[in-house]
């Protein structure tokens, strides 16, 4: 096979979870319904946050950052999977698979950033209180805000340069609901071999640094914790971390396990379905992580709620 020039195929097939056309209407309204549950869910989050002035502080601002990037995030596969399963289609031109490839790639890498640092922000709270508006001044969020951005994008064009560079074969099949980075490298009918050094480089600078800089602030904060002398103490100080250690766990652990799923099975079938896991499954709880277990957002979106009802009346007499 002639692999030198870089003609690139004008359409990919996408062939999702099932060939069979039976389970699509069930497929449809289940992805419908968490799309609805997870932009409605974040879209709360950032009123809530926005509208309260209690809550412009690091940690929220971090956290109303989170919630606009899992809608972007994801939005770059689920309307695309929808539409194709109402047309009765598995095809996606080539470059709207560049441009899905892109914004994947940008949300993933932010959604990792916002989460290491809400893990610092945590740090500072609990290890250096005296301190804290000192250290995470808006100057600093903002620094940091943009250093994700700007990180982000980079890597992700990058990512999509480098596939630029690949030739593929004219009936290109992607055994995948969305167009997947590591995927789209392994149907490449040229040499891979560098695409494949900078994305395993990348996972471990962008994927095993955040990682360990959030494994390290923890233990800090374990630490602290211990040394309180007071019971009340130290579930007050657990408290205000417990949200986000579960949105890290939940985050982390589905990665991981999609990971190590699809090299213990070797199917793509399989790695599609344990990927819904991170791109739909955690963007959905996120929403609920926060609101259930922390009292200011509730108590934000009751006092949304409730000015709501009292307007109410007075617009109708």
């Amino acid at each position: 096979m002639d692999t030198g020039n870089n003609t690139q195929t004008s359409e990919i097939f996408l062939l999702g979870f099932s060939e069979e056309p039976e389970p699509q209407l069930l497929i449809y309204g289940l992805f419908l319904s968490m799309y609805l549950i997870t932009v409605f869910g974040n879209l709360l989050i950032i009123l809530a946050v926005s509208s309260d002035s209690h809550l412009h502080t690091p940690m929220y601002i971090f956290l109303s950052n989170l919630s606009f990037v899992d809608i972007c995030f994801i939005s770059t596969t689920i309307p695309k999977m929808l539409w194709n399963i109402q047309m009765q289609s598995k095809v996606i031109t080539y470059s709207g698979c560049i441009t899905q490839m892109y914004f994947f790639t940008l949300f993933v890498g932010l959604d990792d950033f916002l989460l290491t640092m809400m893990a610092y922000d945590r740090f500072v709270a609990i290890c250096h209180p005296l301190h804290y508006t000192i250290i995470m001044n808006p100057q600093l969020c903002g620094l940091l805000v943009l250093v994700s951005w700007t990180v982000s994008v980079l890597h992700s064009l990058l990512q999509i340069l480098m596939v630029l560079q690949l030739s593929f074969c004219k009936d290109l099949e992607i055994p995948h609901f969305f167009c997947e980075l590591r995927q789209m490298v392994q149907s490449a009918c040229s040499d891979m071999f560098l695409n494949n050094i900078v994305m395993y480089f990348a996972v471990g600078l962008l994927g095993v640094g955040p990682l360990a800089g959030i494994l390290y602030s923890y233990s800090k904060i374990v630490s602290s914790i211990h040394g309180l002398s007071s019971g009340q103490g130290k579930y007050k100080a657990f408290s205000t971390c417990a949200s986000h250690l579960s949105v890290v766990s939940l985050f982390y652990c589905t990665c991981l396990g999609v990971y190590f799923s699809s090299a213990a099975t070797k199917s793509s079938q399989s790695s599609a379905t344990a990927s819904v896991m991170y791109t739909v499954v955690t963007p959905m709880l996120n929403p609920f992580i926060y609101s259930l277990r922390n009292k200011d957002i509730k108590g934000a979106l009751k006092r949304i709620c409730g000015e709501n009802t009292i307007k109410g009346p007075f617009f109708l007499g």
